[in-house]
């Protein structure tokens, strides 16, 4: 998701340090990946410390990896990557082809940027000929809209809310503790398998824009001790890379991350707070026949 509504410009734009990281992340997994996995491993390609990727825009989003957002953006145009697939980050064959060493993608970047402005010129031209109601709904991005208001509401409010979106997804007997002192457990609730096989979960909700460590990570886990079978953790931000290999650390009971991308997508699935809309695109060949 990407967060910044402007297109970067400039030469020395930030976000092309991942162009190389992410083809290398996709070669690495056989040319296929989900975001999170190639957003996660282009970042330790990179070497980002805790500190950078908990940098956050003005939105609240997680700067690096709106970063790697609008790298794959360009490597979709500069024809590297299939943009088709919504969550999974794929190679085209030119993309498989691409030799990391030689490939000049400085000049991807100028490339793009030239379709960019070429787009960005016509866009213009049919914003001045639509009305200033649509110009308006066609800028509106509801995922930023949904995780804007969810970090605006308050403790409670927010745990309440994960508390229905558990319940949605087959959770039973969920319960909201939402005690001080408790190690940071919110709520716990039972998750039925089938008739033989259920598991008794706790979970915690972080109402914040920042990035979830692997210490906060290790004192959720040290407060389920001997409580739970499982344990989930949902915030509106993000997880860092440590974060998210401390959760299934070998060893150690694992815990299921839910971040805000994810949560927007459980609102999305479940349509909770979100209507779903459904519009056509003309298809001006298929009337050809019949002139």
């Amino acid at each position: 998701m990407i967060a910044q509504t402007t297109m970067p410009r400039g030469k020395g734009s930030e976000f092309t340090r991942f162009f190389r990281p992410i083809v290398e992340a996709l070669k690495e997994k056989g040319g296929s990946g989900t975001t999170s996995e190639v957003i996660d491993r282009a970042i330790e390609i990179l070497g980002l410390s805790e500190a950078e990727q908990n940098r956050e825009l003005g939105s609240g989003s997680s700067r690096v990896r709106n970063q790697a957002q609008w790298a794959r953006l360009y490597l979709a145009r500069g024809g590297l990557l299939d943009s088709s697939a919504r969550g999974i980050w794929r190679l085209t064959e030119t993309g498989t082809q691409t030799d990391l060493a030689t490939f000049d993608f400085q000049a991807l970047f100028k490339d793009v940027q030239k379709q960019f402005h070429a787009q960005r010129k016509e866009e213009e031209k049919e914003k001045e000929e639509s009305g200033p109601e649509e110009a308006e709904e066609s800028a509106v991005d509801y995922r930023i809209g949904v995780l804007r208001i969810l970090r605006a509401l308050s403790p409670d409010g927010f745990e309440r809310l994960c508390q229905r979106l558990l319940r949605e997804s087959g959770f039973e007997q969920v319960v909201v503790t939402g005690r001080s002192g408790d190690g940071g457990i919110d709520g716990l609730g039972i998750l039925q398998v089938n008739p033989f096989v259920s598991f008794n979960v706790l979970f915690q909700c972080k109402r914040y824009s920042g990035g979830v460590t692997p210490s906060q990570i290790r004192d959720f886990r040290g407060a389920m001790q001997g409580r739970a079978d499982k344990g989930i953790i949902m915030t509106t931000g993000t997880f860092t890379v440590e974060a998210k290999r401390e959760a299934r650390r070998d060893g150690a009971p694992p815990i299921e991350l839910v971040d805000g991308d994810d949560l927007v997508r459980l609102f999305e699935n479940l349509e909770l707070g979100l209507r779903p809309r459904k519009t056509y695109d003309l298809d001006e060949a298929f009337f050809n026949e019949f002139k």
